[in-house]
């Protein structure tokens, strides 16, 4: 059974943290814990918090290191302290629900230099899981990995699921073999990807991805010009997400074609 995301209520606005796009926040809870808010009024639109949970949560579905998510609450006057004015816009413009994962106080950004420290069969899992859900930003440039308590942690999932973007057409990108998986940052060390294949597709089930759709609230569904109805958008990306699992896997012999580079 697929868990529901907690939801807490953010207490103090600390700092914008600008290494991403979306300009996320690092914000105190009424739980004393802290969290990186993405934003839903930020630029990239409520899809890229969908992507958020729908990918971290399958992340952490097939066992992979990620943070834990959130929903959280936020005030329209929690950023009444901060100059900058864009900042202050944002929070204004993202007053209510929100996602936000778990702060991890003292970690490091995971280097591409360190890529063969990474077990094989780690390495090829968080391959797999990128193309699987068409992650374009795992590259050596910008990894969105963290070094934590000597230990990879994956975050930011919101470039993820970009079909999400551009409805339309979307069927005949089901079978896409997602070519960007040549620049990922772990694939020279994926070395296990025939190996694990079967076994993570097989944790993907139906229901279990259906469950994980439901996590995201109504309101945030992008719906385009192709859907009126957030069910509508909802049941397309369950339809993409489990026709992307059917055997064979283009994006697995891509992943594989890939890995031929380097022998």
């Amino acid at each position: 059974m697929i868990q529901q995301l907690r939801q807490v209520r953010a207490t103090r606005y600390i700092m914008p943290l600008r290494e991403g796009g979306s300009l996320p926040g690092l914000v105190e809870a009424d739980d004393d814990g802290m969290y990186v808010v993405k934003f839903r009024g930020a630029g990239q639109g409520s899809g890229a918090l969908v992507a958020e949970i729908v990918a971290g949560e399958i992340a952490r579905l097939l066992g992979l290191p990620v943070p834990e998510l959130v929903f959280i609450d936020i005030d329209p006057l929690l950023g009444r302290s901060e100059p900058d004015g864009e900042v202050q816009a944002l929070i204004h413009h993202s007053a209510g629900q929100n996602i936000a994962c778990d702060f991890l106080p003292g970690a490091l950004p995971f280097d591409g230099a360190m890529s063969g420290e990474i077990d094989p069969l780690l390495a090829s899992k968080v391959v797999w899981f990128d193309a699987f859900v068409t992650n374009i930003d795992r590259t050596a440039r910008n990894t969105n990995m963290l070094w934590w308590h000597r230990q990879l942690h994956m975050i930011d999932h919101g470039a993820s699921l970009f079909v999400m973007h551009a409805w339309d057409g979307y069927e005949s990108r089901i079978r896409s073999p997602f070519s960007a998986i040549k620049d990922h940052v772990l694939l020279r060390s994926a070395t296990q990807i025939a190996v694990i294949d079967a076994d993570m597709a097989a944790m993907l089930t139906p229901e279990r991805l259906s469950q994980i759709c439901q996590l995201v609230p109504e309101a945030w569904w992008p719906l385009g010009q192709r859907w009126q109805h957030a069910e509508q958008a909802q049941s397309a990306l369950l339809a993409y997400l489990t026709g992307r699992l059917t055997a064979p896997r283009p994006f697995v012999d891509e992943v594989l074609r890939a890995r031929t580079s380097f022998v």
